[in-house]
């Protein structure tokens, strides 16, 4: 906060001339707006952006492409960034803060394979352990059937608020794409840390569905024993009917050892 406190300082009375006077501005302003969720901020950056990238003089070279890349990017019109970026990609390929603006956009218009290379491209150990590098690369973990890497990665953290926001992440991709194991452990712990409804809700309806997957044969029968023990955690008389109807079926099915 401290350096972008600084900067803006440095540059709140510049009044611009130069294209790279201009990005200065566009900058320090998106700095601020992001780091201290301050959208007017964030307007006036894709204001500044948008006067360079589509400037005669600029809108063809490579800073001109990434001011309307920033631009796009500030509005969330990521097909948009994507044009641009791809437009100059080979210029930048060992650079973090392309790979990172570049992996972004890519996940948040469904390009979640090609997200998750992109991001794990990135050296910088301070990006690697930003929240929203986490998240993101979390997100397309779930998304490309990796549930299990994004749990290791919760796992990885210390509690904090970042890791209980990333703990509701896990579990609703998870619920979303129909991987109730993980959906059902991160709505788990998230029932013990905030005895919120939803968060019973969500882990209920996990566990019916590894119960679901079960007796599809999609899942190993032995999974039923950590479904078990994860409805046995919350004090609730829904608990004890599922748990019966799940004993029952494993009864029925030869099912045993389920503890």
């Amino acid at each position: 906060h401290s350096e972008v406190d600084e900067a803006f300082e440095l540059i709140k009375d510049l009044e611009p001339s130069t294209p790279q006077e201009y990005i200065l501005k566009g900058v320090v302003h998106a700095s601020i707006g992001q780091m201290q969720d301050k959208p007017e901020h964030l307007k006036m950056a894709q204001q500044f952006f948008q006067l360079v990238g589509a400037s005669a003089s600029e809108c063809d070279t490579i800073p001109g492409r990434q001011c309307m890349a920033s631009c796009f990017f500030l509005l969330k019109q990521f097909d948009d960034v994507l044009i641009y970026l791809r437009s100059i990609k080979t210029y930048f390929y060992n650079d973090d803060d392309f790979q990172w603006n570049y992996s972004v956009a890519r996940a948040a218009t469904g390009e979640y394979k090609e997200a998750e290379e992109g991001l794990l491209l990135i050296q910088n150990e301070k990006f690697r352990q930003e929240y929203s590098y986490i998240s993101w690369l979390c997100r397309c973990y779930i998304m490309n059937a990796k549930p299990r890497l994004a749990w290791e990665m919760y796992l990885r953290m210390e509690t904090s608020d970042d890791s209980f926001n990333l703990l509701q992440l896990i579990a609703n991709d998870c619920y979303r794409m129909g991987h109730f194991f993980y959906a059902a452990k991160a709505f788990d712990v998230l029932e013990r840390l905030d005895p919120n409804p939803e968060f019973w809700e969500g882990k209920r309806g996990a566990c019916i569905g590894l119960f679901q997957m079960v007796i599809a044969g999609k899942e190993p029968r032995d999974t039923l024993r950590d479904v078990l023990a994860t409805l046995r955690q919350t004090n609730n008389p829904q608990c004890e009917f599922i748990i019966r109807i799940i004993r029952k079926w494993a009864k029925e099915n030869g099912v045993t050892r389920l503890g």
